[in-house]
């Protein structure tokens, strides 16, 4: 009987001393794993989910569409999962999914995009980058760079976080800025780009949102006009990066997206077993890639971390 009523506090210790760890968090982002970009913070997530031993899914609409997207969270929702993660392009399409999660008692975290809006959805906090402020250090660097007369390649028209950072290049360049919307085909992003800069050989420089989708695409166009003329992109791939090194393009916006989506849920699951979180968000860039960093990071960019 001894050794039962031993057995039996022991067990009762063991469950007292191991808090309940966060078993399901769900990720609903924007962007298309498929996406070179999104597919760095996919697999920031999975790792996070192998590092801390928790079940995680990574869920995107297939094209970027709000109404989709704000089904999926409210999807989520109704599996009742230990914690939810979201980007938020547009804050009045996705907003009302995700309060409802806030209200269902579901932990949000947000990633990516939305910085300026997730607290008054009720997130525990944001990861990512402050885009304007992004845009603005890009602008005032390719102003210093001698640029007069650019061009801001706008692949989402409509998503807020690129907007912003179109408004910030625009302000920080300070010269003349031209939005040129366009879909996330790069072969369209190349001809549109060539486009505009036979239209107007006035235009020096080139600010694309997107390394893989109209970086590399704008870098071509450049490169075909037989004009000096300076290609930036936000975020990184591997060609683009190799751009950079070999002095095709200007640099790099990092946002270190991987951080996104490894911190992100890291905190979740760190929440659910100690209730603990960072007292404010957690600013994952911008951090300017040139020349001389670009050839340090190609490596990492085309194992999908950087």
């Amino acid at each position: 009987m001894k050794n039962f009523i031993k057995s039996v506090v022991a067990a009762t210790a063991i469950a007292v001393a191991a808090p309940a760890v966060a078993q399901d968090i769900v990720v609903v982002s924007h962007g298309q794993a498929n996406d070179a970009f999104w597919n760095v913070v996919k697999n920031g997530v999975e790792q996070a989910g192998k590092d801390t031993g928790i079940n995680v899914d990574y869920r995107a609409p297939e094209t970027f569409d709000m109404v989709a997207m704000s089904q999926l969270i409210d999807a989520a929702v109704n599996q009742e999962p230990d914690g939810l993660i979201v980007s938020i392009p547009d804050a009045d399409a996705l907003g009302p999914s995700i309060e409802r999660a806030v209200a269902a008692g579901i932990p949000v975290i947000s990633i990516n995009s939305g910085s300026d809006v997730s607290k008054g959805l009720g997130a525990l906090l944001h990861v990512g980058q402050d885009e304007y402020d992004a845009g603005k250090a890009a602008g005032e660097k390719l102003a210093g760079m001698g640029g007069k007369s650019g061009i801001c390649v706008n692949h989402e028209v409509g998503n807020v976080a690129l907007d912003l950072r179109c408004q910030g290049f625009s302000d920080g360049f300070g010269g003349s800025v031209t939005v040129l919307p366009t879909t996330n085909d790069p072969s369209e992003i190349q001809s549109k780009v060539a486009a505009a800069l036979a239209a107007d050989e006035s235009v020096d420089t080139v600010m694309a949102l997107g390394a893989g989708t109209a970086g590399e695409p704008a870098v071509a166009a450049a490169k075909a006009s037989g004009r000096d003329v300076a290609v930036a992109s936000f975020d990184l791939s591997a060609n683009f990066l190799q751009s950079v090194a070999d002095g095709d393009a200007a640099f790099a916006i990092d946002q270190q997206q991987y951080l996104q989506g490894y911190l992100s849920v890291n905190f979740m699951a760190l929440h659910a077993k100690f209730g603990l979180m960072p007292g404010g968000n957690v600013p994952s860039g911008p951090n300017l890639i040139t020349a001389d960093k670009a050839g340090q990071v190609v490596e990492l960019s085309a194992k999908g971390i950087r």
